[in-house]
């Protein structure tokens, strides 16, 4: 499986934090993960998809960004840094896990009668 990953971190929760207005401090994420070598039954990859919200440390504002000029990098790296590398490296794996799952079931649901 090659799998590749996507942050969607467009969404985000300000305040404003010693005078810096619509500081950051809360980020609504989602990590969309896709396969592309194995494809469901209408030729789409397979995805997977989690999405969480990440509080973020705003008592050191000393490197503050204005809301305007953040970027989706600069706030997906706050994110990343903020669950820690463990925490993104597991959600990837069970991102990987669910693809899995999908590739090659181990299960069926069916109804009787």
């Amino acid at each position: 499986m090659a799998i590749s990953y996507a942050w969607d971190v467009k969404t985000v929760d300000t305040k404003t934090i010693d005078s810096n207005a619509d500081t950051v401090f809360n980020v609504h994420w989602r990590l969309t993960a896709t396969d592309d070598t194995n494809n469901d039954a209408d030729g789409n990859p397979q995805t997977a998809s989690v999405y969480g919200t990440q509080g973020l440390d705003t008592s050191d504002l000393s490197s503050f960004t204005a809301f305007a000029d953040l970027t989706a990098s600069d706030v997906q790296g706050w994110v990343e840094t903020a669950m820690t590398a463990d925490t993104v490296t597991e959600i990837k794996a069970g991102l990987d896990a669910t693809i899995a799952e999908l590739v090659t079931p181990t299960s069926q649901t069916k109804t009787i009668g």
